[in-house]
């Protein structure tokens, strides 16, 4: 972590010690939040195997954290990757197709956080339809 990003904040008006933060993530060069977006903040929480939503894309960038177990992320033109309890991931909108955000776990219950900005009058989530999915395959990493 850069010097830029460590956080140390003194109040000289209250006693005790002063809060702890830390950077958990960071996207360099992030996506624009559309004009007038509106924000949602949800919890997503997996139960063994689950393959989670299918094939979708958002309107606007998306920012998410795990907070436990271990989720398979792959977004169109990245391979699959496995995100774990404590990390950071996020995807760009727009035309980006999202394939997987199910649980890595067989045996247990995974649960991610995501706020998601969702352009003025759009769903903050479109599936995907399974002739587009095979039109586009040639970008599946």
């Amino acid at each position: 972590m850069s010097h830029e990003h460590a956080h140390h904040l003194d109040n000289p008006d209250k006693s005790g010690p002063p809060p702890r933060i830390d950077v958990i993530g960071m996207v360099p060069g992030a996506p624009q939040i559309p004009d007038g977006a509106e924000a949602m903040t949800i919890l997503v929480t997996l139960p063994p195997s689950s393959p989670g939503a299918p094939p979708h894309r958002h309107s606007g960038p998306a920012y998410g954290y795990v907070v436990k177990g271990a989720i398979v992320f792959e977004l169109e033109g990245e391979p699959a990757r496995v995100v774990r309890a404590g990390e950071t991931f996020w995807e760009p909108g727009g035309d980006v197709i999202h394939y997987q955000d199910g649980n890595h776990l067989v045996d247990e219950e995974s649960a991610f956080v995501v706020t998601m900005f969702c352009a003025p009058g759009q769903p903050m989530l479109t599936v995907v339809e399974p002739e587009e999915l095979e039109a586009r395959r040639h970008l599946r990493a």
